[in-house]
Parts: C-alpha cells; structure tokens; sequence
C-alpha cells in the first residue's frame, strides 16, 4: 500500500443549486472591479516572491506575513475566477479581501511550510517545473503573439461547455463541475510551487470533486 500524502494546497468549492440560467454572460462585466484591484495585487504577488526567493535561499524560510499575503491573493483570484470565468458555479459576488471567508462557496488555503529547502529555490520554479508547465498550458491555455486568443486551455473550454448545458437545461452538470475542480486542483498545485511556497512536488494526479479530497491508501499494480 503506497500512502497518497495530502496536498499543501486546499481547494474546495460547492456548487449553487439555484444558478441562474444566464447570468454567466456578464458575470465577467461585473468582476471588472476585481480585475483591476488583482491587476495590482499580481504585481505586489511578484514583487513579493522576489523577496521571499532570497529570504528562503538566506534562512531557509518564507517570512510568514509575506506567505500570508501571496496566499491571500491566490484566495481572491480563485474566488473571482470561479465566479466569473471557471466553473461559474455560483452567482455570489466575490468579497473584496484578501482572508478567508467561510461562508463563500470557493475556498483556498496553502499550509505554511515551518522550513524550505535553500537548494530547490534556485531550481524549482523554472527547471524542476517543466513537465508541470507542459501540462497546466494544456489546461489553461495562452495568449498568442498577436495579443489574439489562439490557444483556449481544457479549463475554459469545458467551463463553457457548462455553462451552455446550464442554458438549455437549467441544470449544471455535475460530474463536469468535479472534473473542472480536479483540473483546477491541479494547475493551482503547480502555481503554488512555482511561487516558492512549499517544496511538495505537485502530483500527477487529477482530484475531482467539490470538497478537498481526503487522503487515502493506493494499492500498487
């Protein structure tokens, strides 16, 4: 039996029973409040891991109020995003804050890591991350060089394909809703390891499902 460890990283969400049919079409119209205050609060985001990549690299340790910050705009944006663009599964407005908010129906959570390797700092965010990059652009997709949208990620094809279903049939798919979460799982897995914030390698590993899974044994082949 090989243990399944826990990921540092926490996402839950839970669908909106009563969703609306069409408000989708200009949730991204109202969010754009909050595109602007992440449009700052992604510049502080990077300003800070700089930091913090020659505080671990010195001590060997992520100064806690800077975690706390960068995990803070990691929660807004995933509360936004999933409001407005992935999944769309609920019709709650986002808060405007950087803590955790109980009562929202997304949540985002990093554990704080006590100590981090000096040596995987020069090297897990670019080298050791590759594969993850390969498979996190496959799901997010990216912009082109002609500033068009060339390539649409799995996450936001799918997020559309819901929605749409949700249009017709007044009624959000459900395992398509577990199956985004577990896509999104994993690309936040990856992003919070690029961002220095933990030294546990994202699995290969899709998560499905609304509530953070539980750990669990695997039997071996």
């Amino acid at each position: 039996m090989i243990p399944v460890t826990a990921s540092a990283v926490r996402i839950e969400a839970s669908l909106d029973p009563r969703l609306s049919r069409w408000m989708w079409l200009v949730k991204w119209l109202l969010a754009i409040p909050h595109y602007i205050v992440l449009f700052f609060l992604w510049i502080a985001f990077m300003l800070v891991t700089v930091v913090a990549f020659f505080a671990i690299l010195i001590t060997g340790r992520y100064p806690r109020s800077l975690f706390e910050f960068n995990v803070g705009v990691l929660r807004w944006n995933w509360r936004v995003s999933y409001y407005a663009h992935t999944a769309l599964g609920t019709d709650q407005y986002p808060p405007f804050t950087l803590s955790d908010v109980p009562d929202y129906p997304a949540r985002f959570d990093v554990v704080y890591p006590e100590r981090l390797s000096r040596g995987l700092v020069l090297v897990k965010w670019w080298l050791l991350a590759i594969p993850q990059y390969v498979v996190v652009g496959i799901l997010v997709g990216g912009w082109g060089n002609d500033d068009s949208w060339l390539y649409s990620g799995l996450i936001p094809y799918l997020s559309l394909v819901a929605v749409v279903i949700l249009a017709f049939r007044a009624r959000y798919p459900e395992p398509l809703f577990d199956f985004l979460l577990g896509l999104v799982r994993w690309a936040a897995r990856v992003a919070v390891y690029a961002a220095l914030m933990t030294d546990q390698y994202p699995p290969f590993r899709l998560d499905m499902g609304g509530p953070e899974p539980v750990p669990v044994s695997a039997t071996t082949p």
